[in-house]
């Protein structure tokens, strides 16, 4: 398969492999997926013929470097002691799916401290991720910790939370990270002018490390810089400079990261939107 540039999430209703068609519809290099649905915590078994036909279909389609995502459900940074044994549970399964499904990494928002302070919350997201890496060895999907936007007690919308976890695992080379170009900006991170991106990039290296970045979520921003909400809008049709998407697609430290859209869906003028945005996107590439 070949190597996957730019993508979008797509609905998994009807099989996984429904989402392979849609991502070949759209124009898609690449895509990403829920293992199950976004708001379950647990599902039927996902069976060896489901995920062959998955495989198979993006064999097929020559889609590369396919991104699951997890359940919104899960926060490894709960306090409550039911609520936080459940999302363990949920992402080993949700490991086991990826894996399964032959995704090369699996975004999770890292989770929400539920007014715990940030160090609890990340020690606790610490001792969860060892304690899912040890149920699930020898699998090659990673988990890619995504920035947040940083609405109510999320962790992650400053660099240094997601580094600090990497800093704390037992085996950080089972991580990667998700870089959402939304999340970040509504943290209050400003990547324009080319001089405050160049500084964004340098502290991203230093707290997290460049090469831990194996993704990258492509949305435009409903909301300004620094409001700390999450809404998402079409490239070019929020509040992130062009520029900024510019500068992203056509760094070579990112060059080999898929770029995936989950900006809002639906037709215009009969044209839909995913590929509106990824002509957008690929317009950009110089």
């Amino acid at each position: 398969m070949k190597r996957g540039r730019f993508g979008a999430h797509m609905s998994i209703a009807g099989g996984h492999q429904n989402a392979v068609a849609a991502a070949v519809k759209a124009g898609c290099d690449t895509l990403q997926l829920f293992t199950k649905g976004n708001q379950q915590w647990a599902a039927a078994p996902l069976t060896d013929a489901q995920a062959k036909l998955f495989r198979d279909s993006l064999a097929q389609a020559g889609l590369g470097q396919p991104v699951g995502h997890t359940s919104y459900l899960i926060n490894l940074a709960s306090p409550d002691p039911v609520n936080r044994d459940k999302s363990i549970r949920a992402l080993i399964d949700e490991i086991q799916r990826a894996e399964a499904l032959g995704l090369s990494d699996l975004v999770m928002h890292p989770g929400a401290h539920m007014n715990e302070g940030v160090q609890a919350g990340v020690q606790r997201i610490v001792s969860a991720l060892d304690e899912a890496h040890q149920a699930t060895s020898g699998v090659k999907v990673r988990v890619a910790l995504e920035t947040t936007a940083g609405q109510g007690t999320s962790i992650g919308c400053e660099l240094e939370h997601i580094g600090a976890i990497l800093g704390g695992v037992a085996a950080p080379e089972r991580l990667s990270v998700c870089v959402d170009t939304c999340h970040i900006f509504a943290a209050g991170y400003e990547l324009d002018p080319a001089e405050k991106y160049d500084a964004w990039v340098d502290l991203l290296d230093q707290t997290v490390g460049v090469p831990r970045v194996r993704l990258w979520h492509i949305n435009d921003s409903v909301k300004k810089l620094g409001s700390r909400v999450d809404r998402h809008a079409g490239i070019g049709r929020g509040l992130i400079p062009v520029a900024v998407f510019e500068r992203v697609v056509n760094d070579p430290r990112f060059g080999h990261c898929p770029m995936i859209l989950e900006t809002p869906k639906g037709e215009e003028d009969g044209r839909d939107l995913d590929l509106i945005n990824l002509e957008i996107l690929r317009s950009l590439e110089r």
